[in-house]
């Protein structure tokens, strides 16, 4: 006689699944990143004899003013006075010059207002606040 044995319980393999998900995790943490880098890249430029940007148009300032109220221009902290100065130069060399504004949600509204202050001080009329999109 044959002898039948009792199914024994199914058992699901958990260690792919969970080598998807990491890698799943991995890809979105990466392409987060990579979404909020600093649009400002560092790359090695070929060499001109002219001096200055071809087109002073396409080039934009973007002020960072951090949660502590530091101000953040180029990846360099700077002062009140030397922004004033920066954003003074740039208009003089274009007056549609543009210019965005990053305030950290944290920071005190007024170190914002210092900021646009400055660029109307400096000639800038229409600076940009960026904000996040939120669905």
């Amino acid at each position: 006689m044959i002898k039948y044995r009792e199914p024994e319980s199914i058992h699901l393999d958990f260690v792919p699944m969970v080598d998807v998900l990491f890698n799943l995790l991995v890809f979105f943490l990466v392409a987060t990143s990579l979404k909020q880098a600093e649009r400002e890249v560092q790359i090695a430029l070929p060499m001109t004899k002219a001096v200055g940007p071809l087109s002073a148009t396409l080039r934009e300032i973007v002020v960072n003013v951090d949660a502590q109220g530091q101000i953040v221009v180029a990846g360099k902290e700077v002062d009140l006075d030397a922004l004033k100065s920066m954003l003074s130069a740039a208009a003089a060399t274009n007056p549609e010059q543009k210019v965005s504004i990053r305030g950290d949600r944290n920071t005190a509204y007024s170190n914002v207002v210092n900021v646009l202050d400055a660029c109307k001080a400096s000639g800038l009329q229409e600076p940009y606040i960026d904000t996040m999109h939120v669905e």
